[in-house]
């Protein structure tokens, strides 16, 4: 049940995060933390979302995060308000990689707990 939840989620959550990034400046929400963070925290809840949805192919969930990470930083450069930045990508790969990582732990919890 919550892979097929979290797949059609993940994949919401990746497009809408290209949105931002490649939106303009002024349609890009803030939450009030700094940038860093919503980078940081944007990423992690995507790769969450993939690896509870494709628990499996975790190698891929991280290609998939850290390869959309990078392009989407990349893809700024074609908007004119934007700039790309190495780190604002290895933030975001990083944040991927950790929510990666805590979804993985998360659905081999749920696994051992809940009997199928």
């Amino acid at each position: 049940m919550l892979r097929m939840m979290a797949r059609p989620i993940a994949w919401l959550l990746l497009l809408a995060l290209l949105y931002v990034t490649i939106a303009p400046i002024e349609l890009r929400p803030t939450t009030g933390e700094p940038p860093s963070f919503e980078r940081f925290a944007a990423f992690a809840l995507v790769g969450f979302a993939f690896a509870c949805g494709y628990p499996r192919q975790w190698w891929l969930v991280m290609l998939v995060v850290v390869g959309a990470a990078c392009t989407f930083e990349l893809a700024q450069l074609l908007v004119p308000s934007r700039h790309a930045h190495f780190e604002d990508a290895a933030v975001k790969a990083i944040g991927g990689m950790a929510g990666t990582a805590i979804g993985l732990m998360v659905n081999r919890l749920l696994t051992r707990l809940v009997p199928r």
